[in-house]
């Protein structure tokens, strides 16, 4: 079994939304860790856990990730980490993987489905095993407690239910330990 972790300085974390229905706003997860168990080169039997920060969400507007941090989103002084387990993962061929696991937001935890990339993996500096991934999906913020909202003027929603998750990850490969 090889075991990977994310490298934060290599990796994003990054969701969008639609605001007031006509443009998006990406934020991102700058604190984040996450760990890839797989026994195939081709990590079509990968086992992966992740989690983020709350406090370390951005969106380049200090009055908006005050707000994100707040009970009316992420509520973070309550519920100060987002996780994932996956519990299934698929390939689709040619490096494309659909994997299937539990989100867990605000204690309240849902499957979702996650399509990934495979880029490949390369030796990097030191001779470390490398591997990318971009993975994608979506998720109805609604099912997880982060209700707040208004209207326009024009009747329109301020922040979109959908929310895009857009993950480009790096991982490392972590040296196997010595059976005692």
């Amino acid at each position: 079994m090889a075991t990977w972790k994310i490298d934060p300085v290599h990796s994003e974390i990054k969701f969008k939304v639609r605001h007031l229905v006509v443009s998006t706003v990406t934020g991102q997860f700058h604190n984040f860790d996450a760990t890839v168990e797989a026994e195939k080169d081709d990590f079509s039997d990968a086992k992966i856990s992740f989690e983020a920060d709350v406090n370390s969400i951005s969106t380049k507007n200090d009055q908006r990730d005050g707000h994100l941090k707040s009970a009316d989103f992420f509520d973070a002084a309550n519920h100060p980490k987002i996780s994932f387990v996956s519990n299934a993962i698929s390939s689709k061929g040619d490096g494309e993987f659909e994997i299937g696991g539990n989100l867990t937001i605000r204690e309240t935890t849902k499957p979702i489905k996650l399509t990934a990339t495979y880029n490949g993996t390369v030796k990097g500096f030191g001779g470390t095993e490398v591997a990318g991934f971009e993975i994608r999906g979506k998720v109805n913020r609604f099912d997880y407690g982060l209700q707040w909202n208004g209207l326009t003027e024009t009747g329109g929603v301020v922040v979109s239910d959908e929310v895009k998750i857009e993950i480009e990850a790096e991982l490392n490969r972590v040296a196997n330990a010595i059976a005692a």
